[in-house]
């Protein structure tokens, strides 16, 4: 390989061709690892839902879409990309063996007809620690796109792991994502929270759909005052100055909680998802 050529390889230090004819990083572009999906799955949007750090409600915001999504007539979907901490399968009272047939494994449906597959429905004890590092982790994961029969979808949303490691990573460059929704909370670090988030999209050029803050306020019983729990919040803000819309501003319910530990979170509606829902339908067709 020529000098000048090696110099203008964004994979160079690797790279052990004899020339740069026909490979991907030629110019500095980079390489595509998409996988195909499943042939017999048939998916037009892939969202991903995400957040720069654990604890901000991002699985409850990922099931909460997909209702108002499959409320609306859609056909809705949810790959339950974290991996070693799943919460989807419970919210939705499913639980496994997912279905095996001859053209790959079956995701459970809820009873809102939402297709979910999780790691839970897999394996023989939900309650065992998953102790595996991150490239079999990300394996499974597109394991998910490539071996799930997920069939017709309008939407599939990944409930993705907190952070910017393997999953994330994995899920930008290997499945076709049309766009994120960053969540997170109104404490003081939303800035840098959502500035995590947003800087590995742009540098995968994952487009960034919007916000959403949870755990926003809390609604007196009695008089109906908002209460700021964790503080003012500073997410209208932090939107304006990144240039990201504000998708919804969810409040803290109890009856929320109580139906994702009961497992009947297909009864579950948030209004201040409207946005949200509505940013996701607007998606140009395929």
């Amino acid at each position: 390989m020529a000098d000048n050529e090696k110099n203008s390889c964004a994979s160079a230090s690797s790279c052990d061709r004899e020339s740069c004819e026909g490979c991907p990083s030629k110019n500095g572009q980079a390489p595509d690892f998409k996988v195909d999906q499943n042939i017999y799955s048939d998916i037009k949007h892939v969202i991903g839902v995400v957040s720069g750090k654990g604890g901000v409600g991002k699985s409850l915001v990922t099931a909460a879409l997909a209702n108002s999504l499959a409320e609306s007539g859609y056909r809705v979907g949810i790959l339950d990309a974290d991996i070693t901490g799943p919460s989807i399968p419970k919210m939705y009272g499913l639980s496994g063996p997912a279905p095996v047939i001859d053209e790959g494994i079956l995701p459970v449906l809820a009873k809102n007809d939402v297709k979910v597959m999780s790691l839970n429905l897999l394996v023989p004890d939900p309650e065992q620690a998953v102790i595996w590092r991150g490239p079999v982790i990300a394996g499974v994961v597109k394991q998910f796109w490539t071996d799930v029969v997920w069939g017709e979808l309008d939407y599939l949303l990944v409930d993705m792991p907190p952070g910017t490691g393997d999953v994330p990573l994995t899920v930008f460059q290997s499945l076709p994502v049309d766009g994120i929704m960053i969540v997170t909370s109104p404490q003081e670090l939303v800035g840098m929270i959502v500035r995590k988030a947003l800087n590995m999209a742009r540098m995968m050029n994952i487009p960034v759909l919007g916000v959403i803050e949870n755990y926003s306020y809390l609604v007196c019983p009695d008089c109906g005052k908002k209460i700021s729990l964790f503080g003012k919040s500073h997410i209208e803000e932090t939107a304006k100055e990144l240039d990201i819309k504000l998708a919804g501003q969810i409040p803290m319910m109890a009856d929320l909680a109580a139906a994702a530990d009961e497992g009947r979170f297909h009864e579950a509606k948030i209004a201040e998802l409207q946005e949200a829902a509505a940013i996701l339908r607007a998606l140009p067709e395929k």
